[in-house]
Formats: structure tokens, sequence, C-alpha cells
């Protein structure tokens, strides 16, 4: 199997519709460090409201426009630096397509036409998923018994629908032969759940069950589908986009078959009404295929698997449709919706069908607003929203993962923290009650870098940081910024195995331009009472494949000075960060593990533990200033103001002990070493 794809900007066509709503907001909750960029010209069946759970997500994004505007396309795909590209745009409803055929050709045909030529202009996008139907094989035999398999069976579609779905999936293989457009082509089952317009059976079904109306079945109501609830049809795309193999087709079904009388006979039945009573039959449509027979084995062999049984899936539908029915304001005009036979019509909007985020998300705020406003009781505390800046970077990655175990709410940052407008756009649309800022500048591989590079230092390690907090605080906001303890040296007062250095003392360590940075944002910071600084050093974590692991890191030299420093294990403070910030903590703190460490006693429980004929060697303070172009920084931290907040802080070595060592030896893990290990004398 091919290693698992890792997009970074991916655009999602037709995702105000059923399916794809699904797939956005899967993706915007899933992957927080892709952004997600979706089009969607809100056609009649094409809702904002079905957006609604992702629209305050910093790395979600909303563009009104047609798939069919080559400008706009092009426009997108180059500002939004769009690499990926999940094609669901099109017209669907079999029976408009009866009625309306020139709107499927123009939406279906061109319209990907126009997108392919889009991304072929741009030639930076990696995969291609072009999102088709099952319908293009046409119909299936009940003699026969076999199942449509994507490299053997004819495209032999039916309808008007399918036959431009059809269409677009020769454009898009022509344009992988023809350009090397990186594609892959899905086929699809029938998909029911929440968002799906009610023109389509089952929420038609529901609808006019619920209102005491007969339900219309097509001819005898014996044509047969598979049925699969829309999790697992986003689940599937999921995998195939991130496992799948390029230039492949890829079948996407239900286990089980039912016909469309068993279907309403179901919802009926669980809507307590008499069955017999409750159907009617109408002119079936011009061709209606009795079956559609796919085999799926491509997908399942990618680890995908359905997951929601159809009286799990039917039972959640009928649940949501009768909260959202279509005096909910959710939809607007269903009167061209709610028929045996819809033809395409354009329905005015009624109710609260949304044109942009903005009034969407205003209009959710002034509801909120009212309901808090209307209750009787003394009220909570507001739950905390997190805003989280870093999100590439090692902590905020972790503050992400940590976040999401715990179950708060948060999102990651999408501007850059100098611009400043960006940064109040990120907390206006968060709703953020607290900011957890591991953005910046360190230098790769290290500090070094800094010397050569000061202007961009400043710009994200001052300005950025100034930024943030001064926004943040006029909003309200409280601030932890993952700061550094690499401010201070030891001196005459400092020795080692001295006193360490308090969080209300200045720094006296410039050895680096990374550090004087540092040192600057310290005396600034202290001035605004949202902050709290957490001072950082020598960061250390359980993974010791982590080329930053400070562990891993002097692991990897041949030499090392051998001085007591205060260090950090992420794995314990993190977690003790967003504890903080939730109880309000403000000011300056050592954020290391208390008590000090040296290099050798690192790599000896690294070599006692984990690695047994580990060597290395040792070399003074002036010969490693040889080597480097910035100056280290060593020193001791005072423990006191870490240890009265959070009595239970582990010692350095206690923590080392506890969340790096004993779990690598136990998994029989050890760190990745490039260099030679020489032999014990």
């Amino acid at each position: 199997m091919a290693a698992t794809y890792e997009a970074k900007n991916v655009l999602i066509t037709g995702a105000a519709g059923f399916i794809a709503s699904h797939v956005a907001i899967l993706f915007a909750k899933k992957y927080p460090h892709y952004k997600v960029v979706v089009v969607d010209k809100l056609d009649y069946c094409a809702n904002l409201n079905n957006l609604k759970s992702v629209a305050g997500l910093l790395n979600f994004k909303f563009v009104k426009g047609d798939i069919g505007s080559a400008d706009l396309m092009t426009y997108v795909l180059r500002t939004e630096e769009i690499d990926t590209v999940m094609h669901f745009a099109a017209q669907t409803h079999v029976d408009n397509s009866f009625g309306n055929s020139f709107e499927f050709t123009e939406n279906n045909i061109r319209g990907t036409h126009v997108l392919l030529e889009a991304v072929k202009t741009l030639g930076t996008i990696k995969r291609f998923l072009h999102v088709s139907t099952d319908e293009v094989y046409g119909e299936s035999s009940y003699e026969l018994n076999e199942a449509n398999v994507e490299s053997a069976s004819l495209l032999e579609p039916t309808n008007p629908y399918s036959a431009t779905k059809a269409g677009a999936e020769m454009l898009v293989m022509a344009y992988g032969r023809s350009y090397n457009l990186p594609y892959i082509i899905t086929r699809g089952n029938n998909v029911y759940g929440p968002h799906q317009y009610p023109e389509k059976a089952i929420p038609k079904f529901i609808m006019l069950a619920r209102n005491g109306a007969q339900i219309p079945l097509h001819g005898d109501g014996q044509a047969t589908r598979s049925y699969m609830h829309v999790a697992d049809a986003a689940s599937a795309f999921d995998t195939i986009l991130h496992k799948g193999t390029l230039m492949g087709v890829y079948n996407i079904g239900a286990h089980e078959e039912r016909t469309v009388l068993s279907v309403a006979q179901d919802i009926g039945s669980s809507l307590g009404l008499d069955v017999s009573k409750t159907i009617t039959y109408v002119p079936d449509r011009m061709f209606n295929d009795r079956r559609y027979f796919i085999d799926c084995s491509k997908l399942l062999a990618l680890g995908w698997a359905q997951k929601v049984s159809w009286e799990e899936g039917l039972k959640e539908t009928i649940a949501w449709y009768t909260k959202h029915d279509e005096k909910s304001g959710y939809w607007g005009n269903l009167s061209g919706a709610l028929v045996a036979h819809p033809t395409g019509g354009k329905p005015s909007a009624a109710g609260e069908v949304y044109q942009n985020l903005e009034d969407m998300m205003a209009a959710g705020d002034a509801e909120a607003a009212g309901n808090a406003g209307a209750g009787t009781g003394t009220g909570g505390e507001k739950k905390p929203i997190f805003l989280v800046y870093g999100r590439t970077g090692w902590i905020g990655g972790m503050l992400g993962k940590l976040l999401t175990e715990q179950g708060h709410m948060w999102c990651y940052g999408m501007a850059r923290l100098q611009d400043r407008a960006g940064v109040q756009d990120d907390i206006k649309r968060s709703r953020c009650t607290h900011v957890m800022c591991a953005a910046g500048i360190t230098g790769r591989p290290n500090v070094d870098w800094c010397e050569e590079n000061k202007v961009e230092v400043i710009r994200a390690n001052v300005i950025g940081i100034l930024t943030l907090a001064d926004v943040a605080h006029l909003a309200g906001v409280h601030v932890t910024n993952f700061a550094t303890g690499c401010i201070y040296e030891y001196d005459a007062s400092h020795s080692i195995g001295g006193a360490g250095f308090t969080e209300d003392e200045a720094p006296n360590f410039t050895g680096s331009f990374y550090s004087e940075t540092k040192s600057y944002m310290e005396v600034m910071l202290r001035h605004y009472p949202n902050v709290m600084q957490l001072r950082v050093r020598m960061p250390i974590d359980g993974n010791l494949q982590n080329p930053r692991n400070f562990i891993t890191k002097i692991a990897n030299y041949p030499k090392v000075v051998n001085i007591p420093n205060s260090m950090t294990v992420l794995d314990e403070m993190v977690p003790m960060a967003i504890d903080g910030a939730i109880r309000g903590l403000t000011g300056a703190y050592n954020w290391t593990n208390p008590g000090a460490i040296s290099h050798n006693e690192c790599l000896e429980l690294y070599r006692d533990f984990l690695h047994h004929d580990f060597t290395w060697d040792n070399f003074t303070v002036e010969e490693q200033a040889k080597v480097i172009k910035a100056g280290r920084s060593n020193n001791t931290m005072c423990e006191k103001k870490l240890r009265a907040a959070f009595p239970g802080v582990l010692s350095i070595r206690e923590a080392i002990i506890k969340y790096v060592m004993e779990p690598n030896k136990a998994a029989g893990t050890r760190a990745d070493i490039k260099r030679e290990i020489a032999p014990k004398a």
C-alpha cells in the first residue's frame, strides 16, 4: 500500500450540499492543520446551515461562487495555495435531469471541465478526487447477480444525470492521460442522513409521513438500492483521499440492498403509522434502473469499514428531520421538493437560508445571547474556547492533541502574528476565551540560524508576540505564551548548585540574538495583565524519534558540554499549561521541572535504560564556542513559584524517568542516532 497522503490546503467544491458538507466538517475538525476551502454557488439544494458547525473554525473558509467561472476558480486555487481538490459539485437528482437536462450538462460536464482546466494551468495540484456515481454503470442484472467492478465493467448510463457524470469522468481520465492530472475517481451508492435536501427519497418520505401525507412510490416500489449513512460515506472519502492509489477508481457501497418500498415501510413503522395507509403508488420515471450492484473490495482493502447500521442510521435521520422540518426555518421553501416528481425548479428562499457565513454567525450570536438572557438560573462559568498558534510546531501539535483529548473547543489560528488585522479576525471568528501561543522562531537546526536572519526573528518573536498580546488584551482574552528560559546564564550570584534565577530577575544573557529578542519580550509582556509567560528550557518528551528532543539532540553529538541546567519535560508541563490557562494564571513562570540535570546525567539515564553500549565524549565550553555561531545559555531556574501553583510537579530526573525512559524501555525503542557510536574503552 502506498504511503498515506498528507494534504495542506484542500478545496472542496459543492460543500454546502449534502455529502460534501459532511466531508468538509470531518476534514476541518479531524485535520486542524489542513486549510479547508469550500466553494459553492448556493443553488436551491445547497444550504449554508449545513456548515454552521465549522463556520467559526479558522482553518475553514467559504467562497460563494460557481465552478463554471474560470477566473474565480483560478483565483481561488492560486491565492489559497490549494494542493488538493475534492470535486463534489454537481446536479444529482435523476428526476430533475429528465425535466432540465441542459442544467446537468452545464454543471456536471462544463463545470468539471472548467475546474480541470484551472487545475492544469496552475500545475500544483497533488491530488484531484472526482466524485462520481455508481449510476454510470447503468442497471445491474438480478439474474446474473454480478457486481460492477471498477476495472472490468462498461459504463452504460441510462438517464441524463448519469450520462453527464460519465462524461465528466471521461474528462478527468483524459486530463490524467494528457496532462498527468493526479486523479482518483469514486463511484458511490445511495447515501442518506442529515443535510440531504428533501427532494431525495428518504428525507422526503420522513417529512411527508410526519405531516400525515402519503409517501409516493415510483412504479411498483421494487427498485433496489444500497443505502449508506453519510458518516460512512464521509469516512470513505477520507480513506480514499489519503490512502487511495492515483489514477484509480474506487466504488463506495453499503453491505445490504433494500427496495424503495421496504424503505418507505421502515420509515412508516418507525413513526408509528399504518404502513398500508401511508404509501401510495405513482407513475414511474421515464426510465428507472431496477438495481445498482457494485463491488467495493478495493475500498475495503484500504482499511475502510462500514460502521452505521441501517436501523441506527434511519433512527438518527428521522430524529434529525423531525427537528429540522419544513417549519424550522432551516430549508426555506420546500414546495418544489416534497412532490412525487421534482422537476428542478428554483424555489424562492424563506426562513434562515443564508448567503454568507457572516450573516449566519451573527444570527447565531443573537440567538445565543437571547437564550442566555432568558435563563433564570445564576448561570455557570463560560466554557473555555482555545485559539492555538503554532500549528506546525512541536508544542503546538501537542496542544492540539491534548485539547482534543480533554474535550475542549479549540482551533488553530491562521493569521501570521505580525498581521494585526488577521489576529483580530482569528479572535473574532473563533470566539476564543484563551489563546495558547507556541509560535515563533527558534532557528533550524538550532539558534545559530537566527544570527543570519535577524529581521525575520524580530518580526516573529517581537512584533508578532506583542501584537497578539495587545489584540487579545483589548478583546479580554487570556494569553498563554510559551517563551524561553534561555535568558539567563550562571553568574556570581547564581552559581552552579546555588540559587536559581527567579521570575522577577532581569535577564542577563545576551550571547545569542534569539535570546536577546526573548529577553526584550520578557520586559514588555510584564505590563500585560492578560498574559501568562511560560519559560521553557531544553525541551524533552517521550518521542525519542523527534530530532528536536533535547536528549535525542545531544545523543547525536559526538561531544557535549557537561553543565547542570533546568529543563522541561513537555509531557508533564504542557498539560499543566492548559490547566494554568483555565485557572487564569498570569505573569512569568519558570516552566521547567524542579531541579537541574547535566548533559552527562541525561545521557547516563539514556544509556542505562535504553542503550547499554552508548558512548559519548565531553568538551569544554571554550571548545564548544569554536564550533557554534551563537553562545548557549546555561542556568538553573528557581522552582518556588511553580511549586506553589502546581505542588505535584515532578523533579526533572523523576519526570525524565517517568515520561521518557520507562515508556521507551517498555516499548523497546530508543533515540534515532545518526552518528557512529564509539566502542567502550
